[in-house]
């Protein structure tokens, strides 16, 4: 670790690459888990699908001694109307890369291509009413949003657990920079997010912020006022909440 300071209530670690920053956030995490189910009989997890979380899912799919059949897996958005072998789906992202590798209790997805969004909505918040959240393992987008809650549609005091949004063009533009999609046209232009109430009821926020493109992001999360049009800066709030950054990540940072 290069330093470790906090902004409000949050914790923020700078590594040097965004390797050691995935290693550090799954050690971490893993001992988190296990901590809790010392404690619980059951833990339910969200997780981000982005290529920021490549290093820490490949890490924490990597660590040992977790027992799996006690967690329960929730991811926190998914796009509207891509097929349902699309593998720009967060689903499917996820299901590649820790979903299908680790022997979860339950899975439980949140359905892009459901014919009626807002029952689908309502089915996913009954599943978090069921099942509270005790981990979410997060990044945060260029625009500063959190799961899709881009700077038009976050809400600090939503009521709704789940909900369809529009995106932006900023978001819809980082999905093309991360080479999610070939040009903005084929990005969709609606989603399903969980809210940010939604995330923050968890007990536990680990937040994973590589490379040089989210240093804007990055700084406006450490130095904005917490408002709604800088999503990400709702993190200084939550009492147990780790920002991971790397060198390109903390470029702004004094």
């Amino acid at each position: 670790m290069i330093k470790q300071f906090t902004a409000g209530k949050l914790t923020v670690q700078v590594y040097s690459n965004r390797q050691q920053m995935g290693a550090a956030a799954a050690a971490a995490t893993a001992d988190c888990i296990r901590g809790l189910l010392m404690r619980k009989p059951v833990l339910n997890m969200i997780f981000a699908a982005a290529p920021s979380q490549e290093e820490f899912l490949q890490a924490l799919v990597a660590e040992e001694n977790i027992d799996w059949p006690r967690v329960n897996a929730f991811h926190m958005d998914e796009y509207i109307g891509l097929p349902g072998h699309a593998p720009q789906l967060f689903g499917n992202f996820l299901r590649r890369r820790i979903f299908d590798l680790l022997p979860f209790a339950n899975v439980f997805y949140l359905h892009g291509n459901a014919g009626n969004p807002h029952m689908e909505c309502e089915r996913y918040s009954r599943l978090l009413h069921q099942h509270p959240v005790d981990i979410v393992c997060m990044g945060i987008g260029e625009n500063g949003h959190l799961a899709f809650n881009d700077p038009p549609v976050a809400n600090f005091k939503d009521t709704e657990l789940v909900k369809p949004v529009t995106l932006d063009p900023a978001c819809r533009q980082q999905q093309v920079n991360d080479g999610c999609f070939e040009n903005m046209a084929a990005v969709p232009a609606r989603a399903l997010t969980l809210t940010i109430p939604a995330l923050l009821q968890a007990h536990h926020i680990f937040c994973m912020v590589p490379g040089a493109k989210k240093a804007d992001a990055v700084f406006n999360t450490i130095h904005q006022d917490i408002i709604e049009q800088y999503p990400s800066t709702v993190l200084r709030t939550h009492p147990q909440a780790v920002l991971y950054l790397d060198a390109g990540s903390s470029g702004l940072l004094q």
